[in-house]
């Protein structure tokens, strides 16, 4: 016997699909670049909506809420209706979540979240959360329910800027903020906040009642809670800060490079 009859010889055969059972394969390189997209395109995008036919079949289905409302005017000003970018050479960067939550019915759903952003050790001595609003260091959360109870619904915001720890005081950060979020919406807000320090990023949650100081119920533009907070929470920060240098910019692309996450240089 041969030695070429003991010899293994593989017969690889064509690399082929599951065809319709888990659809056509996809490369590593477009599995990133799907996730890339879904990072990118949070609230503040707009989808076009599948299936239909002639003038339904155009139809867009908004991530960004209602397209009417108050905060119109500094969207259409400041052309936000496209999505949000850093348009200023410089400006510090602030991530902002915001939601509408639907409250009608459901009191107790608020009050869980109020309990939930007050919750122990979140404050920066590990202690529990302080509650705050535009005129008052403690506020009374239960007082805040009360004015809320009727409401339809409450919006609800997460401002965490990137250079939060150099902020001189983030209180008075964020009651700017809001003080500068009246002007745009043109009306009072009846909010709540409390100071996150339980993170790498401090950050701060903000509760917004649902109604205008007219008792009227509070209606905000999509494209506002999408870009326009956080056009005015980055403008807010750069202005205590100053516009972010050469060297900073640098500094934090290179701390960014190592990290196992999508980052903003995976984004197309």
């Amino acid at each position: 016997m041969s030695d070429d009859d003991n010899r293994f010889r593989p017969r690889p055969g064509r690399i082929r699909s599951n065809g319709a059972k888990t659809g056509q394969a996809k490369s590593f390189l477009s599995k990133v670049r799907k996730i890339a997209r879904q990072q990118q395109s949070g609230p503040g995008r707009s989808r076009t909506a599948k299936g239909g036919a002639g003038r339904s079949a155009k139809l867009v289905a908004s991530g960004r809420g209602v397209q009417r409302g108050r905060g119109v005017s500094f969207v259409r000003a400041r052309n936000l209706s496209n999505g949000w970018s850093h348009r200023q050479p410089g400006s510090r960067r602030v991530v902002v979540k915001s939601r509408s939550v639907r409250l009608a019915g459901r009191s107790g759903k608020a009050a869980a979240h109020l309990r939930y952003i007050q919750r122990d050790g979140t404050a920066r001595d590990g202690e529990r959360g302080r509650l705050y609003s535009a005129t008052e260091d403690r506020a009374d959360p239960q007082a805040f329910l009360d004015r809320g109870q009727d409401d339809r619904h409450q919006f609800r915001f997460i401002v965490s800027p990137e250079d939060a720890a150099e902020l001189t005081d983030l209180t008075a950060y964020a009651r700017d903020l809001m003080a500068r979020l009246e002007t745009d919406l043109g009306t009072k807000l009846d909010w709540v906040a409390v100071n996150h320090h339980n993170t790498g990023h401090p950050h701060v949650h903000v509760i917004v009642n649902g109604r205008d100081d007219l008792g009227q119920d509070l209606v905000i533009n999509g494209d506002y809670l999408a870009g326009g907070i956080r056009e005015r929470a980055s403008e807010r920060a750069t202005l205590e800060l100053g516009p972010v240098t050469e060297i900073e910019q640098r500094r934090k692309l290179l701390a960014v490079l190592d990290q196992d996450r999508l980052t903003r240089l995976d984004r197309p």
